[in-house]
């Protein structure tokens, strides 16, 4: 979560005003995950949504720094610095084959019964047709590059 500003913190470097907004309506949808009933729903499925938001913003932060190129270094640096990104997330996604990546949970062997990766990391192709898949972690159908 970002870091309240006060008058005693450093101000954020230009072009912030600019993603602001957008950065409080996933703020805003956050709130509301947090807020929202959990009856009727397994205890994983109680996180799925807040790892969407979390994904989301990370990605949005990466494409306009990586892809679009339409946010300074400097500001990059503040938001990671600030949480408004998960910085291991998106030092994965410039690696080759995690550039779908969902979450860090989902490569992580220790977290699996066989302690290989997460069954939302195999290709598609490799699995049976009709069947449908959900990461137990974050909700995910299927983050594997080369799908």
């Amino acid at each position: 979560m970002p870091k309240i500003r006060t008058q005693r913190t450093k101000r954020p470097p230009e072009g912030f005003d600019d993603i602001e907004p957008t950065l409080e309506e996933f703020a805003k949808k956050m709130k509301e995950i947090e807020n929202e009933p959990h009856e009727g729903k397994r205890i994983v499925e109680g996180s799925w949504p807040v790892f969407r938001i979390h994904h989301q913003r990370s990605r949005y932060i990466y494409d306009l720094y990586y892809k679009r190129k339409a946010i300074s270094r400097e500001l990059y640096d503040y938001l990671l610095k600030n949480k408004y990104a998960d910085a291991n997330l998106i030092a994965k996604w410039k690696k080759p084959g995690f550039e779908k990546l969902c979450c860090l949970r989902c490569i992580q062997p220790r977290d699996t019964n066989f302690g290989t990766t997460c069954v939302c990391r195999v290709p598609k192709t490799r699995l049976q047709e009709g069947k449908v898949i959900e990461c137990v972690h974050c909700g995910c159908r299927g983050c594997a590059s080369g799908d």
